[in-house]
């Protein structure tokens, strides 16, 4: 069995047969022979800021020495078998006894940080793992070895997670993308990937990326939000959050617009919480992030090309398969190309219901939006076909942002009407305006109600019996003036 004494020595069950091996240089060397950056020449880093002052140079030094000991004293294949709590433990008694016979001198908490930065290195993701640990964390950004900034509360700040150079951020980065079948090197230097959880990775790595691998994840976080939740943070009032939960049960066709990190796929989430556990639902994305906690999911997701440029899966290929495979809701996680033009004719072939997000910064953007990508996809069609495509197909636009003081607010809930001559119309259900600031530089504003007694998708909500509901959010809109969150 793998532990101290078998993986110290050379099999034995007695400590002095342990000992020697560690107290050894041919067991342990020091760092400047081994894979570690050697302590006598450390890689010059830029000023730290005083975010980053509590870990000293000297703190890095030591770290990378006792990494090199324990790398020379364990047997990587053995600790693999073990049980990831089983493999921390041993790693901590191994760690411990080679602090003991250095003669390392630490703190208490010194020491315990870098008991559990190795950990992390040798079992998880190294210096990500506490920022992956936290909930409150929407980004993590790393900008090379020594540069790690993370966004809470709509607002970036720089950490003090560093690496210990490039080639181990390198080695996490392709340890996080090869969970899930795709790699990322010199000659694949883009990749787009997730995590487990399902947060959101991408990497761009040398030659592309000049200062070193840069690693972006867009994390999720563990409690998944709902809409009643979005509602007591503000992001819309609760008149308005009625009528999003009305739209998701009645099978309105909905495109969620927004620019980045403004919160579109959380709301997307959010609206896949009120369609019935009995219907079939097939989510088509390019790094798999959507949960959907109905029984009946299938999840698709894009394959990058091969080695060879071959093997490629677009989300186009996969939208039309989706056709094939008796779906009554599509939902794509991200319209980006050409299949804006397959999810059109899902939303309009029986398939009501359907959803998708895109990047756009109003609703009336959204349409151009779509328009553009549908001609760029290389349809021959005329401007007013792909118009009426769209009034057919679309019947609720859901507009998010991200506001300058870092929160995300649902500014317009917009319906579709149709075409007068060459122009599509709409109508704002609910819009947010902006009225002010606070003394800390918080936005002030408010969610109305544009006064809409009738939607056009009424009819629909009577089919499915939601009439009275919606008349009643409506109602209640109209004669509430809610004061800004």
């Amino acid at each position: 069995m793998f532990g101290k004494r078998s993986s110290f020595g050379n099999g034995g069950s007695a400590r002095p047969a342990a000992e020697p091996a560690v107290a050894s240089p041919q067991a342990v060397r020091v760092p400047a022979t081994s894979p570690s950056p050697a302590p006598a020449a450390p890689k010059p880093t830029p000023p730290a800021p005083q975010s980053e002052s509590r870990r000293s140079e000297d703190y890095y030094v030591t770290k990378s020495m006792i990494f090199g000991a324990l790398i020379e004293a364990i047997d990587l294949s053995q600790l693999s078998r073990l049980d990831p709590e089983s493999a921390r433990e041993e790693i901590r008694d191994i760690v411990n006894e080679i602090i003991s016979i250095k003669n390392v001198v630490m703190s208490i908490s010194d020491q315990e940080d870098v008991l559990d930065d190795i950990c992390n290195d040798v079992l998880g993701f190294g210096p990500l793992e506490p920022l992956l640990a936290r909930d409150d964390i929407a980004d993590i950004m790393v900008n090379g070895a020594t540069r790690t900034f993370i966004e809470v509360g709509g607002k970036i700040q720089l950490t003090n997670i560093r690496f210990r150079d490039n080639a181990q951020l390198m080695n996490i980065c392709q340890r996080i993308v090869s969970q899930v079948g795709r790699r990322v090197d010199e000659a694949s230097p883009i990749c787009d990937a997730r995590l487990m959880d399902g947060s959101r990775v991408n990497v761009i790595a040398p030659p592309l990326a000049i200062d070193g691998p840069t690693l972006t994840i867009r994390k999720f976080r563990k409690d998944k939000l709902t809409l009643d939740q979005l509602i007591k943070f503000g992001a819309i009032s609760p008149e308005g959050g009625e009528i999003l939960k009305i739209i998701g049960r009645v099978r309105c066709n909905v495109v969620i617009s927004g620019g980045t990190g403004s919160g579109k796929t959380t709301l997307l989430n959010c609206l896949t919480n009120y369609i019935d556990d009995d219907e079939r639902i097939i989510t088509c994305e390019d790094a798999a992030e959507l949960q959907l906690q109905q029984a009946h999911v299938v999840r698709l997701e894009t394959r990058p090309p091969s080695l060879e440029g071959t093997g490629a899966i677009s989300m186009r290929d996969l939208v039309k398969n989706c056709l094939r495979m008796r779906p009554e809701r599509i939902i794509v996680g991200e319209v980006r190309g050409p299949e804006a033009f397959d999810l059109l004719q899902a939303m309009n072939t029986g398939h009501d219901g359907s959803m998708g997000t895109l990047h756009a910064n109003s609703p009336r953007e959204a349409l151009s939006r779509i328009e553009s990508m549908i001609t760029m996809g290389g349809f021959s069609l005329p401007a007013r076909t792909i118009r009426e495509m769209m009034v057919t197909s679309i019947d609720i636009i859901v507009q998010a942002a991200r506001l300058r003081d870092g929160s995300r607010r649902i500014t317009h809930i917009t319906e579709v009407l149709g075409l007068e001559g060459d122009v599509v119309t709409t109508q704002d259900l609910f819009v947010y305006d902006i009225v002010g600031e606070d003394a800390q530089g918080k936005l002030v504003g408010r969610h109305r109600s544009t006064g809409i007694g009738r939607p056009r998708f009424w009819d629909r909500a009577r089919y499915y019996n939601e009439e009275q509901r919606l008349a009643a959010a409506l109602d209640a809109s109209e004669l509430v003036e809610r004061p800004a969150a």
